[in-house]
């Protein structure tokens, strides 16, 4: 296929579209337009993108959707003057190049929304985020001596704060059921990681089920309560969730359960394990599926600062991920307005309605009525089609 070609991927997936910089050979999965020079290639890459619902629609296929060389060729092409095509062209590489810029620009936002919330729980787990809370309010009282873990032998925490391990918090720190349950449509939800992964919180809305006899019967062994804290332990690891349900529910072995002494440093407890300070404790072993071992967990060591400033240090984070939370529900109404932008423009671009119409073009049924003509020199091929 010679340069200027437009290839139009026909399978697995169908839609995506390039202009050939160079002679290009290409397989079956693409439909090749060899274009005449009247056509500018720039209009046919964007009218294809434009018509790309068009040509799914017409695919045909079971195990994946192909175009076909006759389906290809029903496709609906509108023809516009020469000078036009080439005004529409350059008017969408100029705005849609802002689209993808504002785009790019975007998708920078939420790996620093991430990274915030990582430095407000930094912040929140050394004693930096209370600074000034400490100056009115701390009592001028030293904390047990403690060490910090080695990974963060560096780290100095405030006086009145100590250093301690998970277990010495918990009542009990131990995993869910060790076998596979027995499911049932409807029952007790019974959780597992993705539970836990599907964003914020506990998702509820896509567990499956145990009866309530399996429910008492694992329970013996773990039995989830309000201001418990879950820990994914196999495959994704580290995920912390606080339980602010008394929603009866059983989990599986790939959850961790801690139960706390003092269910008042409940919340500030869940946001310390969340913590870069902790995660950096919970290393997972094994070759394959990566996993947690309760033991590790429970040695894990956190600072720990008197109840009162906890109460203010889950404050003040809550309020900074509220405002953190405020920031990305604009991105997504952004991102969401942007995403609709591109097909807007390219279906204004192909009414006739993106750039002004010159009565001294050519008329466009002159164009084609040329195009007929010389329609016999034209290569139309499988894989190879001509867009004339």
């Amino acid at each position: 296929m010679p340069a200027g070609t437009v290839l139009f991927s026909s399978r697995a997936p169908i839609g995506y579209v390039a202009i050939a910089s160079n002679p290009v050979t290409t397989n079956q999965g693409f439909k090749s337009f060899v274009l005449p020079k009247e056509i500018d290639s720039r209009f046919a890459y964007y009218q294809l993108k434009h018509i790309k619902p068009v040509a799914e629609a017409l695919a045909t296929g079971t195990t994946f959707k192909e175009l076909s060389g006759s389906a290809a060729a029903k496709l609906p092409f509108m023809v516009a003057p020469h000078f036009e095509q080439k005004r529409i062209a350059d008017k969408l590489d100029t705005v849609l190049t802002r689209v993808d810029a504002v785009n790019t620009r975007l998708a920078r936002v939420a790996p620093i929304l991430k990274r915030l919330r990582q430095s407000v729980l930094a912040a929140a787990t050394s004693g930096r985020l209370t600074e000034d809370w400490r100056l009115k309010n701390a009592a001028d009282v030293s904390a047990d001596p403690s060490s910090p873990p080695p990974e963060l032998s560096q780290m100095i925490i405030p006086p009145t704060w100590m250093w301690r391990s998970v277990s010495e918090l918990s009542a009990k720190v131990t995993d869910g059921v060790h076998k596979k349950p027995t499911y049932i449509d409807n029952g007790v939800p019974f959780l597992t990681v993705g539970n836990l992964t599907a964003g914020p919180g506990i998702d509820f809305s896509t567990t499956r089920f145990v009866s309530e006899d399996d429910h008492a019967e694992y329970c013996k062994r773990t039995y989830p309560e309000r201001d418990d804290i879950l820990v994914t332990k196999d495959g994704t690891l580290g995920v912390v969730r606080r339980i602010e349900t008394d929603q009866p529910f059983s989990i599986f072995v790939s959850l961790a359960l801690v139960k706390l002494v003092d269910k008042r440093q409940s919340p500030y407890v869940s946001l310390a394990l969340a913590s870069p300070h902790l995660q950096i404790q919970m290393k997972g072993v094994g070759t394959g599926l990566q996993h947690i071992h309760l033991t590790d967990l429970r040695k894990d060591l956190l600072p720990l600062p008197p109840l009162d400033e906890q109460a203010e240090i889950v404050r003040r984070v809550e309020s900074l991920f509220a405002f953190a939370d405020r920031l990305e529900a604009r991105l997504q109404t952004a991102q969401s307005a942007t995403e609709r932008l591109t097909p807007a423009l390219l279906a204004k671009a192909f009414r006739g309605e993106l750039v002004p119409q010159d009565p001294n073009d050519e008329p466009a049924s002159e164009l084609l009525r040329r195009l007929q003509q010389d329609a016999p020199s034209s290569s139309t091929r499988r894989g190879r089609k001509s867009a004339a």
